[in-house]
């Protein structure tokens, strides 16, 4: 019955889930957040690019070889064992749910652009849990309705993001850029600053990889919408990124809480791009959230199948995940309560940080994975007139990834590790179940002494003649 509702993501769709989910509603902050570092940022960006699309390579050589949903776990568990897609499937999953959290949160700001008036802690709250459940709900309907979902929220969000982006270059002003290095220290310096906020914009190029059982042909479709949707994204990502600095003065950018509003205001007058900007980071974060949403299913889905995450993740329906879908978004909406309550400075923030590490966690295991199948020559896991390009792929990914563990900050690493090893307990009490099941499989397959009653003995062979010569 489950069999008709699977494999509903074409290329498009699954290009359009990976767009969506790598731009949430973070680009709408990002001009203004490296502009104190000048225009090495975009230097900065570039670099990181390269990084992202060699992951993103590398992601589809990883696809090709193991279509099934799970992504990153799968490809730590084959090349590493249990434990290492265990800490990829553990460190994927928090990641998923706290960071739709954060999401939601953000979405409260900008529909207070749209809907003027009172705030209050309590429509904050009703907004933001709305955020989080208007995308499960789309999700428990079905995979079909996550594809609709995520193909009109990416077009919607891209239109005016696309329409700044090229339109503003038409407007651009080099005298609006500042200088090439600001503050003190060296242009090095500035642009691995730049690079340690900018580091975490391509978080999500592998979504297609984690969605793969759905995807229809995923051999080919989830290396192609991983590269495609992973360019897509770095062109938006730079294009309006270099829009904003040369429309808007640096001074007033430096400051700026809109640089997208502000950019637009700076090219055709008035104070409507506020509005704007502000129906398009909705939509943007509505269309992100239903795909992380998905997305936080899928890892502990694979791994429940593997015996590493409780059974009822197994629960699926129309090529959902349920279980996972519920379990996510109610762990993020205890998370969006606790915000509200304890306020920005408590726990929520901590739990926000903490996600920066544990994105890198799968990423680095996934890279490793394809070092470690290129290195032991397993011919039926790598083409060997491939294995330079390869080869060079997975290493500029694995340190692509190492280069965001290390942007993430001492803080981050410490917490991050710490939640990552509180997973070792799940671990060690699903092992011990898994072990626990297999010895009773064992011992109800052992043959009684019934079993050895019934068995006739064997006929007698005929005489051996004897050896001539």
């Amino acid at each position: 019955m489950d069999d008709r509702h699977t494999r509903r993501f074409g290329l498009g769709t699954a290009t359009c889930l990976v767009m969506g989910n790598i731009i949430g509603g973070g680009i709408f902050l990002l001009p203004a957040s490296v502009a104190p570092f000048g225009t090495v940022s975009l230097v900065a960006f570039g670099v990181l690019t390269v990084g992202a699309v060699a992951l993103a390579l590398v992601f589809g050589r990883l696809a090709e070889r193991h279509p099934d949903t799970g992504g990153p776990y799968v490809y730590a568990r084959e090349a590493f064992g249990d434990f290492a897609g265990f800490l990829s499937a553990w460190s994927y999953w928090t990641m998923t749910w706290v960071s739709n959290a954060a999401l939601a949160v953000a979405i409260v700001g900008y529909v207070h652009v749209l809907l003027p008036g009172r705030p209050t802690d309590t429509t904050d709250l009703v907004i933001a849990l709305g955020a989080l459940w208007l995308p499960a709900l789309a999700n428990f309907a079905g995979t079909r309705y996550v594809g609709l979902v995520q193909t009109v929220s990416t077009v919607l969000k891209f239109i005016p993001l696309l329409f700044i982006a090229v339109v503003g270059l038409f407007f651009f002003d080099p005298a609006n850029l500042g200088s090439f290095h600001e503050g003190s220290g060296s242009a090095l310096g500035g642009m691995s600053a730049a690079a340690a906020i900018l580091l975490y914009s391509y978080v999500g190029v592998e979504s297609a990889a984690m969605s793969a059982g759905e995807v229809r042909d995923p051999e080919r479709n989830v290396g192609r919408a991983t590269v495609l949707g992973t360019i897509g994204s770095a062109v938006v990502y730079l294009l309006g990124t270099v829009a904003v600095f040369g429309t808007v003065a640096h001074d007033k950018l430096v400051k700026s809480q809109a640089p997208f509003s502000d950019a637009v205001n700076a090219m055709f007058g008035g104070h409507w791009g506020g509005t704007v900007v502000a129906i398009a980071a909705v939509v943007s974060i509505i269309g992100a959230l239903n795909g992380w949403t998905l997305m936080s299913a899928q890892s502990p889905y694979a791994a429940a199948k593997d015996g590493l995450f409780p059974a009822p993740f197994l629960t699926k329906r129309r090529g959902v995940p349920t279980f996972g879908v519920l379990a996510a978004v109610v762990l993020a909406s205890a998370l969006t309560v606790i915000n509200y309550l304890i306020g920005s400075g408590g726990v929520f923030e901590i739990l926000v940080l903490i996600t920066t590490f544990s994105a890198t966690v799968p990423y680095l295991l996934a890279a490793a994975a394809q070092v470690y199948f290129l290195l032991t020559g397993r011919r039926d896991k790598v083409r060997p007139a491939r294995f330079a390009r390869d080869l060079t792929l997975a290493l500029t990914a694995f340190g692509f990834t190492f280069w965001l563990v290390a942007g993430a900050g001492y803080a981050a690493i410490y917490q991050g590790v710490l939640f990552l090893f509180a997973g070792i307990l799940v671990y060690a009490w699903m092992a011990a179940r898994r072990t626990a099941r297999q010895g009773e499989e064992a011992a109800t397959s052992l043959p009684t002494p019934a079993d050895h009653e019934a068995v006739p003995p064997p006929a007698a062979s005929a005489a051996v003649p004897p050896h001539t010569t």
